[in-house]
């Protein structure tokens, strides 16, 4: 629903660049151009003042605070974007759905690694209080009901915390699997996961003088001897 929030991101630095050369598509599926409720239809989905604000939220049963996405229209923005897919691609292509959930197994670079081995990722963003459950188990049945498409659904949580939405996570999913394909970074070693890699890392100069007092590069990072670095970065 917030397009806007992302775009900038996936405009800008590497991730922007991989659009550019067309490593990477993202294409965007708002919600709201899915509603028919009682505030209204739109005449097309060209109409943006009268999409803008259809509401895609309604107050969650069993009460409590907050609001629920409404089911359909996450379900059908999906189905947009899997009919997209069978456009351009081949029906034998391999598609995974990814929902969001603080409750859902933790994303890892693992799971990034394996994200490469699809040709379309559909990422679902919620809101609010969340999405209506049962629209994942939609999506579930859609999934296995289309062997050919050979569809997945996978639940991923990204780090421990909960957010306002679901575009963090999103983003973060984007930019982990981007950076895995071949050509992103230029080299395949530039991955730190696929190397020795320390968190600690310097750059020139070799001493900083703050308040009267140095801060310098450690001399292991100096000798050029790569199986004494190796092991410092083990270390550190």
């Amino acid at each position: 629903m917030f397009e806007d929030a992302c775009n900038a991101y996936l405009s800008a630095s590497i991730i922007g660049r991989a659009r550019r050369e067309k490593k990477i598509s993202v294409q965007y599926q708002n919600p709201r151009d899915f509603v028919d409720n009682k505030w209204g239809k739109a005449k097309s989905l060209r109409d943006r003042p009268a999409t803008k604000w259809r509401r895609v939220d309604e107050r969650p049963y069993g009460g409590g605070p907050g609001m629920v996405i409404a089911a359909m229209p996450i379900v059908r923005a999906v189905e947009k974007s899997l009919k997209n897919v069978g456009r351009r691609t081949s029906y034998m292509k391999k598609l995974v759905i990814i929902w969001f959930s603080p409750s859902g197994k933790q994303f890892t670079n693992k799971d990034a690694d394996k994200l490469t081995k699809y040709s379309d990722v559909v990422l679902v963003c919620g809101r609010y209080e969340g999405i209506d459950e049962r629209a994942k188990k939609i999506l579930k049945t859609l999934a296995t009901g289309s062997p050919a498409r050979r569809v997945r659904v996978k639940e991923f949580a990204v780090g421990e915390a909960v957010y306002t939405g679901g575009e963090v996570p999103a983003l973060a999913v984007v930019d982990a699997v981007t950076r895995r394909l071949p050509g992103v970074l230029g080299k395949d070693a530039s991955v730190e996961e696929r190397r020795i890699a320390s968190s600690a890392v310097y750059t020139r100069p070799e001493t900083i003088l703050y308040k009267s007092k140095k801060y310098k590069v450690p001399k292991v990072l100096q000798t050029g001897h790569h199986a004494k670095i190796d092991k410092w970065r083990n270390k550190s």
